[in-house]
């Protein structure tokens, strides 16, 4: 089953910030895309449960907040982070 995935405008703020902050924009990009085809292929199997809806999710250098609307087949990115490495 496919999902239509959405960045709230918060989130998609939050992007372009840290694209155009980073020193590897191509990591920043191909992060992004992965989140997006992973959320629109299963949201619900990949990340880690939250509160409610909510999940988070990690490709490196990026982190997610996302809500899972089943019943219309529509994942909502709200918060985007970057990632340091430990």
């Amino acid at each position: 089953m496919t999902f239509t995935v959405i960045w709230r405008p918060d989130a998609e703020r939050a992007l372009a910030d840290l694209w155009n902050r980073s020193e590897d924009r191509k990591s920043v990009t191909q992060a992004a895309d992965a989140i997006d085809a992973s959320l629109r292929t299963g949201p619900l199997e990949v990340g880690e449960s939250r509160v409610a809806k909510t999940r988070i999710l990690t490709v490196f250098p990026l982190s997610v907040y996302y809500d899972v609307y089943e019943e219309d087949r529509l994942v909502a990115v709200w918060a985007v982070w970057r990632v340091r490495p430990k």
